[in-house]
């Protein structure tokens, strides 16, 4: 096996059927490997996993929740049940309220931190046991610029994506013994249907990255393509504990 053949391996990208997850899971599949995509818009969902199969890839689409820790062992299982095998963990679903920090309620701060940390750790220890059994596996959490800097107007997606780089490394120290790594992605600024929204609430917000961004322009999701494969191969497999910006540079520049 070459450093980056993700030949015979079988991926789980959560958040998988649009944007960044979908960009990764294109890669990963480019790479080699088979990848079940799972989230909760079923039709949406079913489309992209056409479109990957399209290409070759062996793939498939799980229906879960990933805030419900039932919701996420039944999908590492069922993926299981599909393909024989896990090997990589994408944790990318994600979710955000952009309000100022003194008007989130309760219930929205829970339904961020939920869905973007502790959905995290809940298919991190749903896919545990089938990674050690194997002799090792990569999970990959998707972090955000945000994991680095505050927002006025995001305090628990900052948060949560803070957090999440944390937990990134404690299961990287706890798990190295079972030869799993773990790795976070900060993606910067990227074209999505979440950064279209933001657009939208901030007028300016286009001209305001691009001037802080030295590689002139916006991400799009296969940007993720191969830091996926990168972090999901052989290649990587004294990396583990890393948090590694995918950005144009942008947390890199002074103010």
């Amino acid at each position: 096996m070459t450093l980056f053949d993700l030949t015979g391996r079988v991926a789980v990208v959560t958040g998988g059927n649009g944007g960044i997850g979908l960009g990764m899971a294109k890669g990963l599949a480019a790479a080699g490997a088979a990848v079940a995509l799972a989230a909760r818009n079923a039709e949406k969902g079913e489309v992209a996993a056409t479109g990957l199969a399209a290409s070759g890839a062996g793939s498939a689409f799980i229906t879960f929740d990933v805030a419900d820790e039932g919701s996420c062992r039944a999908m590492i299982q069922e993926t299981l049940a599909r393909f024989g095998r896990l090997d990589i963990l994408v944790n990318n679903a994600g979710t955000s309220v952009r309000k100022p920090p003194e008007s989130y309620t309760a219930a929205e701060w829970r339904m961020v931190l939920d869905t973007n940390l502790t959905g995290a750790l809940f298919c991190s220890q749903a896919a545990h046991p089938a990674m050690k059994e194997a002799g090792g596996g990569k999970i990959i959490n998707i972090g955000s610029m945000y994991s680095i800097f505050g927002t006025s107007y995001g305090a628990a997606y900052a948060a949560s994506k803070g957090a999440l780089v944390q937990l990134t490394k404690s299961l990287a120290i706890a798990w190295a013994k079972d030869n799993i790594q773990v790795n976070a992605v900060l993606p910067g600024w990227i074209d999505t249907e979440l950064t279209q929204g933001a657009r939208r609430h901030v007028p300016d917000l286009h001209d305001r990255v691009l001037a802080r961004t030295p590689a002139g322009r916006w991400g799009v999701p296969e940007d993720l393509a191969g830091i996926a494969v990168f972090l999901a191969a052989p290649g990587s497999d004294f990396v583990t504990g890393a948090a590694i910006p995918v950005d144009g540079g942008y947390a890199s520049m002074g103010v």
